[in-house]
């Protein structure tokens, strides 16, 4: 067995990979030399669907048994912008007072470094004596579609009978200091678009047209203006966002024949997408019998709510992090959406990552003090989980 690599050159090495979705840019083929290397069997799944660009993904396992851990991450990055911006090329990863700059220093190259650099020590010290399975599962489609990656290498294994019993993310999870938070669920996100159709006329002679604009506005503050929840012991109240406005009208005096507005919610555990989209169609139907006129309503179902109940892997996520920091982490389900929600699907899953105060930002960065702790959380969160699952 190889001796495990440096996080710090590892995470520099990852960063100067350009991989902006769905681009794999060296990073996969970086990752799979050093676990190649280190023993661990190493697959490269490329993935298509019409309509959406191949996406790369590895999956890397060590041992055959179980328990079998499974790390999860992506490394593939959102866009820079403009370098201008960056006091640092974005693909450099340069290190400047102790922290490194760079696309994907914390979301999420740098708990990519961590977790390989952890996994890779942890078996060149067991070596044949490894007690079950540890994997990398990483995709290259976690920031764009999410079609091609995660969820297809999950059907992937379980046509294989290799899905893991647990698994851990190393989204950035933490949003004042490292190890503050453990993300043991994820709130679920509906889009919904409303069309309100009308007659077009002249602004004049509003009498002969008939405008679909007042409907909508209408509709569109009551469903803003309406709490959906107090959300519970779990979850965050559920939020209502209005995304898009538009009725294509570009002249001052056309009464439109089309309004169609756009708003995301992002719901808790007291919610299903079926009771949300009852919801809408009530305050369309109280709306159209006050106004008139009728609403067409679409949605997009972008993920299910979910939560891991604490227990076993959440007290060995949770411990490790103690330990490293001295701070007993806060049990999570705020924030947007990860690829835990298609894990959930096939085996319990906790999210634990740096702090994300830069994520997408121009320079975004991570100290070289949290990567350090970041890999030893990890050292100690493997080590924890075999000898209390495997025991």
């Amino acid at each position: 067995m190889n001796e495990a690599p440096d996080p710090v050159a590892l995470l520099q090495a990852l960063i100067a990979c350009p991989s902006v979705t769905p681009a794999e840019g060296g990073a996969l083929n970086l990752l799979q030399e050093w676990l190649g290397k280190a023993g661990f069997a190493c697959h490269r799944l490329t993935f298509s669907e019409e309509g959406t660009p191949d996406v790369d993904n590895l999956f890397a396992r060590l041992g055959t048994g179980h328990p079998h851990l499974c790390f999860a991450g992506h490394t593939d990055v959102v866009p820079p912008g403009e370098d201008r911006l960056w006091r640092h090329p974005p693909f450099a990863g340069v290190i400047e007072a102790g922290v490194i700059y760079g696309r994907g220093a914390c979301d999420m190259k740098g708990s990519i470094a961590a977790f390989a650099a952890a996994a890779i020590g942890f078996a060149s010290r067991r070596g044949a004596a490894l007690p079950g399975s540890i994997s990398l599962l990483v995709t290259g489609d976690e920031e764009g579609p999410a079609i091609n990656g995660t969820v297809k290498v999950l059907a992937w294994l379980k046509a294989r009978g290799e899905v893991p019993d647990h698994a851990v993310v190393g989204e950035p999870t933490c949003p004042d200091r490292l190890g503050d938070s453990v993300k043991i669920g994820r709130r679920g996100s509906i889009h919904f678009r409303i069309t309100a159709d009308g007659v077009q006329g002249h602004s004049a002679y509003p009498e002969k047209a008939d405008n679909p604009i007042p409907r909508l506005a209408r509709l569109i503050d009551r469903v803003a203006s309406e709490k959906l929840d107090a959300g519970n012991a779990r979850f965050d109240p559920s939020s209502l966002a209005v995304t898009g406005f538009d009725v294509g009208n570009p002249a001052n005096n056309v009464i439109p024949a089309r309004a169609v507005a756009r708003f995301n919610i992002r719901y808790n555990s007291e919610h299903t997408p079926d009771s949300l989209k009852s919801w809408v169609s009530a305050h369309c139907a109280r709306v159209s019998a006050e106004l008139g006129g009728s609403f067409a309503v679409e949605t997009i179902e972008g993920a299910d709510c979910f939560l891991t109940e604490p227990g076993p892997l959440v007290d060995v996520v949770c411990g490790a992090v103690a330990a490293e920091t001295g701070i007993t982490p806060q049990l999570s389900t705020s924030g947007g959406t990860s690829d835990a929600r298609f894990i959930k699907d096939y085996c319990p899953v906790v999210e634990f990552g740096p702090v994300n105060r830069t994520i997408h930002k121009a320079d975004e960065n991570i100290s070289i003090a949290d990567l350090e702790a970041l890999t030893r959380i990890y050292t100690a969160l493997i080590e924890g989980y075999f000898d209390g699952l495997a025991a």
